[in-house]
């Protein structure tokens, strides 16, 4: 977000709008205990979001973000298998550990995150401005 001027600079040298997609959590859109810092940075994220796009909506600029809950990646195994660990557990109970709490029982894929970007990069979305999309299979609903 910090380059937004140069962006949408190039954005007019091309002679048109443009998206500007920003990554947050939805530890940004509900605060989650114990992560006051983490939480507060997503939370500003959504801020920048929002003040972007009142701020580029009349050059034709669309800015929305998007928000993963749990998904699977190297470094949620590495947690999962701590987590299974320090209960005497196998790493797939430390996965349903926190897949339990999710209405669709299971962590997303790095697909399902993918999926939503794609939509917000696409003609699909060309009427969505400042939204935050949740990506987390369940986890808060709005």
């Amino acid at each position: 977000m910090g380059n937004t001027g140069s962006h949408t600079a190039l954005f007019r040298k091309l002679g048109h709008g443009g998206k500007i997609i920003n990554a947050t959590s939805q530890a940004g859109v509900v605060g989650n205990p114990n992560l006051m810092l983490y939480s507060s940075s997503k939370f500003a994220v959504r801020g920048m979001t929002q003040i972007a796009a009142r701020d580029l909506a009349e050059e034709g600029i669309t800015v929305n973000a998007y928000a993963p809950g749990i998904f699977k990646t190297p470094m949620m195994f590495d947690i999962a298998h701590q987590v299974g660990k320090n209960a005497g557990k196998d790493d797939e109970w430390g996965m349903q550990t926190f897949a339990k709490d999710i209405a669709m029982k299971r962590l997303s894929e790095p697909e399902d995150v993918a999926n939503v970007v794609s939509f917000l990069a696409g003609p699909d979305s060309n009427y969505i401005m400042g939204q935050t999309i949740i990506v987390d299979g369940g986890m808060q609903f709005h």
